[in-house]
């Protein structure tokens, strides 16, 4: 039980009427009679212990005493004075009733004191009670975000190690949040899934009572009941445990608890026997008007080597279930990403998780690792845990024979897990159309802990990953945004090119193919300004399929790698008008240029005479004409705050005690609407500048006022792990991060490098301005200028070297400032790189960061930056984030500067007793217990 309070050390209950014998007891004793007595002791306690149930824990006395006098307030001054003691006044509206401080006895005692209070208790006015105050256990009954708190009597719960962590394994992992959506009361109730496989077993006891035959269908068998076929080989297990996972009814005694173990499950048999197109169709367009998910975790043969999808059927049965599904909102269709990953094979090969319909799901390990049998592909939406390595945990849930198992493994298992979470957002919200489903997971999935090299931010500022999308799933961010989602735009289609040119592919090269697209502007119904997929429809063909790769650059630099070569596949078929998908673009513009690069490495020695040939491409945007979110206004204001009391107060301990009183009394906990932009931590006031955390992104500093805002302004880049609008490097007007090589546009009086995505105040050598498209610096490809010379006013000139800039007229070469590698000027603030062993500090490059700063090492640069430290400190560690050392007026506490004058206690008791009952986490607490509240964490 968390509740109860830690038991203090062993009860020592003193003798009725007796108590002060043991503080007048000497310490010196006869060693001969003292051991005697030891014994003794030892012997009646033996003998007392069966006569004892059980071991309470000992009182706390405090220094205060509720008194009963007679005569009014004017008396009960006179005897606390007299007694050695303050009157803090009348105890609530009881007459005659007082409370009484004294300040030399202990604060916190497991004795009641008695000597001189008995003459107290003595003294006729006091009417002979008095009552010293024991310190109380009491807890606020609410609902805790301590997980821990959730048990059921399932016998498998305790191994659902990615659903909870009940112990303190370092390797527990619940970054999914799923306990959390429940606490909010999501469990999928009146969402209906079912799940297309072999079948499920509908009179298993964990998913007889969540049943739906309604949702059922065997397709196999052309009848109604959807239950395997059995066998000697359990072969047709896998449906029913992806069932289990999703909605196995809790708190049964059986098995496991589903995601969502309330909502109601379906299956539809079509596994086992011949999986046809019509099979396919039927089982994707089975009951699209009442079931709501549908999950799968089957695809084509993993080998490596097939290139596969839907066929014409049942790509018209997925279009169907978007368009007439749940009353026209979208059937919502998840799919596992593959388990080709030992074979090399590449899930853009597999038309399912390829598909703009789908929700393509990855998985990870409880260690955050890549998976042996993970597929990498750009159209991964998001990922869950799974199973990984011998030597990391696997995923339990309900198994064939009405059976339980804990070797359920591979993306088989993430699909109904997202299925299951995505139940919970139905359940938040039942208007969520299909598109509104994929904008809830880019918005709130997370990279958390997930191991990938390639983690990137695209141009809209969230991160994703080749192998994860953009993370790990969050059930409770999602149920929560659900609950507030507005329905995104209408979806728009723009075919942004078509080019039947033929192009051949030379062997060990790149062909590089680019087309500029307005997205349609000119065509209202088909304009796209905001992409969410994107689809390259090419035509190749090729001696061996396998040896090729394929990527695609967006006009925000966003790479997506929409092949990668696949050692077995030695197919000469290549590719027939085959849809490769990414959505490493969501959220990016989509005007501007768009390029294609198409590698061939050969595996093998190959007749150098066979090249590939590119027939055809297009390309196809999907997006929105609007923003797909409401931007609210969010007008600054100074957020509420207490002022600390100051030192004068410490005058008059009644004065003070009662000052305290009044400013907790007077603080009432605000209960009203917070902003939309406010986290799950609530806030102070209705505004974006009183919010306790950001949902998307926080906006300034402490200093400046900080504020909650859906996105980040210009000359900002979102940092979507710690939820912050970072600064962008001097001169960029749009990032992708700090760096000068992040930019990707510039302000007013600065020309865009597009291969360095660099801002510089002039082109450099091969490179010329062009005023009117942009401001950017245009190769010299194509002008008249010869290689080490630059274009500058329609002159070709030399180009500078490394340490000098260029000055137009007269045309010359000046060296930059000492400090500088490469400039744009002469002063040490027009340093573009530092020299060696100088760090860059509020543009300019120095030998050593000032007070308050420390240097960091930046990707893509080649000298450090000097970054602030936390607020107040003269001198922090590497990190920035620990203080060594103060600014003037401050004092260090636990790696942290605070206000020499602010950070105190108001009264040790109280924050004792404020420190005890965990209150740090309010603020006029910490206001009163600074110093308590910080060393307690």
């Amino acid at each position: 039980r968390l509740d109860a309070a830690p038991p203090l050390p062993g009860p020592r209950e003193d003798p009725p009427g007796n108590a002060s014998a043991w503080e007048e007891k000497g310490t010196r004793h006869d060693p001969a009679g003292a051991t005697m007595r030891a014994l003794g002791a030892c012997l009646l306690l033996l003998a007392a212990l069966p006569a004892c149930p059980a071991r309470r824990a000992r009182a706390v006395y405090t220094n205060h005493w509720a008194v009963r006098v007679l005569g009014g307030p004017a008396e009960a001054d006179r005897l606390a004075a007299a007694y050695g003691y303050l009157n803090l006044g009348q105890i609530g509206s009881l007459e005659d009733y007082y409370h009484f401080h004294h300040s030399r006895t202990f604060k916190r005692s497991t004795f009641s004191s008695r000597g001189p209070h008995n003459f107290l208790r003595m003294d006729p006015k006091v009417c002979k009670w008095l009552q010293q105050q024991e310190v109380k256990r009491r807890v606020k009954r609410r609902v805790r975000r301590d997980h821990q708190f959730v048990s059921f009597n399932d016998p498998l719960w305790p191994e659902m190690w990615y659903m909870h962590c009940e112990d303190n394994d370092s390797e527990c992992r619940s970054e999914m949040n799923v306990l959390a959506a429940w606490q909010r009361g999501y469990t999928g109730k009146d969402v209906v899934i079912t799940i297309l496989d072999d079948g499920i077993e509908k009179h298993h006891p964990d998913l007889a009572q969540n049943y739906d035959p309604s949702a059922s269908y065997d397709v196999n068998g052309n009848d109604e009941d959807p239950t395997p076929r059995y066998d000697a080989t359990n072969e047709n297990k896998h449906g029913t445990r992806c069932a289990g996972e999703v909605a196995a009814s809790a708190n049964n005694s059986n098995c496991i608890v589903g995601i969502a173990y309330n909502a109601r499950i379906g299956g539809i048999r079509m596994l086992d026997g011949d999986v046809t197109d019509v099979v396919e169709a039927k089982a994707i367009g089975t009951r699209p008007e009442y079931i709501h998910i549908y999950s799968a975790s089957w695809g084509p043969d993993d080998d490596g080597r097939t290139v596969d999808g839907p066929g014409p059927l049942a790509k018209q049965a997925f279009e169907q279930g978007i368009k007439k599904g749940r009353r026209g909102r979208g059937s919502i269709f998840v799919w596992a990403s593959g388990n080709g990953g030992r074979e090399g094979d590449h899930c853009s090969c597999d038309g399912y998780t390829n598909s703009i319909y789908t929700v393509s799901v990855s998985s990870t390990t409880e260690n955050g690792n890549k998976p042996w049998y993970l597929e990498e592909c750009a159209s991964t939406l998001a990922t869950t845990y799974s199973s990984g390595a011998f030597y990391e945990r696997q995923i339990v849930t309900t198994d064939l024979r009405k059976r339980c198992t804990d070797g359920h493994t591979g993306t088989s298992v993430s699909a109904p897990m997202v299925a299951g979470i995505i139940a919970l957002a139905l359940e938040a919200n039942p208007l969520l159309t299909w598109r509104d489903v994929q904008h809830l997971l880019v918005k709130t999935s997370r990279p958390v802990h997930l191991l990938a090299p390639d983690w990137k931010t695209n141009g809209a500022g969230r991160r994703v990953s080749h192998l994860y999308g953009f993370g790990l799933v969050d059930a409770e961010a999602l149920a929560v945004e659900a609950k507030r989602w507005r329905t995104v735009p209408a979806q728009h289609v723009c075919v942004g090119t078509s080019n039947k040119k033929p192009w051949f592919i030379p062997t060990n090269k790149t062909l590089r193919t680019a087309t500029v697209t307005s997205a349609c502007v000119d065509h209202p119904n088909h304009h796209v300004a905001y992409l969410e997929h994107v689809v390259v429809r090419v035509s190749i063909a090729h001696p061996r399929r396998g040896d090729l790769q394929i990527n695609l650059t967006s006009p925000s630099g966003t790479k997506s790698q929409l092949l990668v070569r696949r050692q077995h596949d030695d197919s000469s078929e290549g590719f027939k008008h085959w849809e490769f998908m990414t959505v490493h673009c969501w959220g990016e513009r989509a005007a501007g240029e768009w390029i294609l690069e198409i590698q061939d490495k050969p595996y093998h020695v190959r007749n150098p005479d066979m090249q590939g040939k590119l027939k055809e491409w297009s390309l196809i945007l999907y997006g929105t004409a609007e923003p797909p979110y409401s931007n609210f206004s969010t007008h600054h204001s100074r957020t509420r705050m207490l002022e600390m009391p100051s030192s004068n107060m410490e005058l008059s301990k009644v004065a003070f005690f009662q000052n305290q009183m009044e400013v907790l009394e007077d603080e009432e906990e605000y209960t009203g609407l917070c902003h939309t932009e406010c986290g799950d931590k609530g806030c102070d006031g209705p505004n974006a500048d009183q919010c306790l955390n950001c949902f998307h992104y926080s906006l300034g500093s402490l200093k400046t006022g900080r504020k909650c805002v859906n996105s980040c302004p210009a000359g900002y880049f979102g940092d979507s792990v710690q939820r912050k609008c970072r600064r962008c490097h001097r001169g960029c007007e749009t990032c992708l991060g700090r760096s000068q090589n992040s930019c990707m546009t510039c302000r007013r009086g600065f020309y865009h490098h597009q291969e360095t995505n660099t801002c510089v105040m002039l082109c450099p050598s091969g490179f010329y301005s062009e005023e009117g498209k942009g401001g950017n610096c245009l190769s010299r490809e194509g002008i008249n200028a010869f290689k080490g010379m630059c274009l500058v006013d329609s002159s070709c000139i030399m180009g500078c070297r490394p340490g000098m800039y260029l000055i137009k007229e007269p045309v010359r070469c000046e060296g930059c400032h000492a400090n500088c590698r490469t400039c744009t000027g002469p002063d040490q603030e027009e340093c573009m790189q530092c020299a060696r062993n100088f760090h860059s500090h509020e543009w300019r490059c120095v030998s050593a960061c000032g007070e308050g700063f420390y240097p960091a090492e930046m990707l893509g640069l080649s000298h450090r930056v000097c970054r602030r430290c936390e607020d107040n400190c003269l001198s922090c560690d590497s990190s920035g984030r620990k203080c060594i050392s103060c600014k003037e007026g401050f004092s260090l506490l636990s790696g942290s500067c605070i206000a020499s004058d602010r950070c105190h206690n108001a009264d040790e008791f109280f924050c004792d007793m404020v420190k005890s009952n965990k209150l740090c986490e309010h603020k006029p607490f910490i206001q009163f217990c600074c110093r308590t509240c910080l060393l307690a964490g």
